[in-house]
């Protein structure tokens, strides 16, 4: 058992309130649960309860064991001074607050459903990827969908703070955070560390300065990525040299080859293509953050995000091999994959950073009218029953399995929520 069922329990009550009373034998009334804390301190505040003939106002605290509240040093934290009520599965050890004063316990292991207990250990211990899958054909189509949508909600959330942290790291500029997304997209899951490492190794800054120049840019680009070491034909070695000035001009530290993986793919899809591609939206696409926000369909962002590599690499996938035919511009699942992963999170960023909820939901439109093939975690919903018709529903799958099929958080899922409730007949 974790702590997070005893959460759900005390969050819905879902325990018998007959002769309702503490360890030490006094009445208890739960007047209000509380609202649950997922920052530091006790996991619920801003609780009401009658102790005997006395309300109390204040936080609720929830262990295992009630030994834990000394396992973790409860008793030397002002934090939990405020608790007035400590609800464990088994009282086995009386607690104190820093002034000595007990804290009222309530034991919850006589009073739970054992269809309850038996319905949460069946989806703790399920061997499927997905905890709930024997269960997930009984549940009801709108508790799904209304769960995804919240999923999607969460994950949109979760990518537009990502792009807000890296706004924040480099002194709130909006172009830097978009400069960071939009390498990392660019990285296509299989290089995305490599290409978030080159957003780091070379500044913004340094790039809006060559931002004039193509050839200075794919220099900067594929020296720092450090692919200019060593320089097998004349392009190359005019790169090289362009490099070699603005590294010792910017005291810049390149990253290493090895950094790099070519392997199992496409050569249309090689880091060093995709640099070239790179170099020529920084080029042509100055001020991306504005453009971002001012665009309006898929078509338009499709624009803002597709790029054509210069002459040398519509020819060549590597340095000094020409290629057997002539390279096509940046296929349309790719340029998707950008609005995706690049336009949605800066879009969903400036929204949280702004209150703009025109920009969450042209963010969400967005995904709702693009296609993404499925992958091996969409695939697993697949296998249920469920089908993913747009971006937006693979977003959502991808968001419910990370935060909580993966974790076995499905206390937390509405999903689990309902098999909990359904398969326990107490409630």
């Amino acid at each position: 058992m974790k702590e997070d069922f005893l959460h759900y329990i005390w969050q819905h009550q879902y325990f018998s309130k007959a002769a309702l009373a503490t360890s030490e034998g006094e009445p208890l009334q739960v007047l209000r649960v509380g609202f649950y804390n997922t920052d530091a301190g006790p996991d619920f505040r801003e609780a009401v309860l009658r102790v005997g003939n006395v309300e109390w106002s204040g936080s609720v605290e929830v262990h295992l064991s009630a030994s834990d509240w000394h396992r973790h040093q409860h008793q030397h934290d002002p934090k939990y001074d405020q608790v007035v009520l400590h609800v464990v599965w088994q009282a086995d050890v009386p607690v104190t607050r820093t002034d000595g004063s007990l804290v009222p316990v309530l034991e919850l292991q006589h009073r739970v459903d054992l269809g309850l207990l038996q319905t949460y250990q069946m989806l703790q211990q399920a061997r499927s990827v997905i905890p709930c899958a024997a269960f997930w054909p009984g549940v009801p189509e709108i508790t799904k969908t209304g769960m995804l949508a919240r999923a999607l909600a969460e994950r949109l959330e979760e990518k537009g703070e990502e792009v807000l942290q890296v706004y924040r790291s480099y002194g709130n500029d909006w172009e830097q955070a978009v400069y960071h997304t939009l390498l990392r997209g660019f990285g296509f899951k299989i290089n995305q560390q490599a290409f978030e490492q080159l957003a780091k190794a070379l500044p913004f800054h340094v790039v809006r300065r060559h931002q004039h120049s193509l050839l200075q840019l794919e220099a900067l680009l594929l020296g720092q990525a450090g692919f200019l070491t060593d320089a097998e034909d004349a392009y190359a070695q005019q790169l090289q040299r362009e490099y070699t000035y603005l590294r010792h001009k910017y005291k810049l530290e390149p990253l290493q080859r090895h950094q790099w993986n070519f392997l199992r793919m496409r050569p249309a899809n090689f880091p060093t293509v995709r640099l070239a591609q790179l170099a020529t939206l920084l080029h042509q696409r100055q001020a991306l953050f504005s453009k971002l926000l001012e665009a309006d369909t898929v078509k338009e962002y499709a624009q803002l995000l597709q790029a054509s590599a210069s002459e040398y690499w519509q020819t060549h996938y590597t340095f000094g091999k020409e290629a057997k035919h002539r390279q096509a511009a940046m296929g349309k699942g790719s340029v998707h994959s950008l609005v995706i992963n690049v336009a949605v999170p800066v879009l969903a960023a400036y929204a949280s950073h702004s209150g703009e909820r025109t920009l969450l939901d042209k963010a969400i439109a967005l995904l709702e009218q693009l296609k993404e093939e499925s992958n091996r975690y969409t695939r697993h919903y697949e296998e249920l029953g469920w089908r993913a018709r747009s971006a937006a529903d693979n977003q959502a799958a991808l968001g419910l399995y990370n935060r909580y099929c993966r974790p076995v958080n499905c206390m937390r899922c509405a999903v689990g929520n309902k098999i909990m409730k359904k398969h326990s007949p107490a409630l």
